[in-house]
């Protein structure tokens, strides 16, 4: 059965240089994020980036781990999302890692719907557990 979760989330992000740059093309950032709402907890995570945000295209890939509660349930799990920017349209892809559960969230699966309104970052996450 599907169930869904919904909340909002804080984020502070900041550059991480990596000892040897793979790529000067490549951005590379660090984040931690607190999570309120169904899904309750913090994650931390990092993104790599290519491309050019200002004129309209660009794309970045997020691998974050969280631990906390979902809906009562504790435990962790990790999320990757792959996000594009063509000609200013923007594309995401923002789901749980397949069995990256631990805790009372083993086996979970889902996808996230994300909207930024107002600076405010709302969730919607669509999930099952076993």
């Amino acid at each position: 059965m599907t169930h869904t979760a919904k909340g909002t989330f804080q984020i502070k992000m900041w550059p991480h240089a990596p000892a040897e740059q793979s790529s000067p093309e490549l951005g590379r950032m660090s984040f931690d994020k607190v999570w309120a709402g169904d899904l309750s907890g913090s994650s931390k995570g990092e993104m790599l980036s290519v491309g050019d945000p200002k004129s309209g295209t660009a794309a970045y890939t997020v691998l974050e781990v969280f631990k906390g509660s979902l809906d009562g349930r504790g435990g962790s799990f990790a999320f990757h999302q792959y996000g594009t920017l063509i000609s200013g349209q923007s594309a995401l892809l923002y789901q749980i890692v397949p069995a990256s559960g631990g805790g009372e969230l083993a086996g979970i699966t889902g996808e996230l719907k994300l909207d930024v309104i107002e600076g405010v970052h709302h969730y919607a996450l669509s999930y099952e557990l076993p």
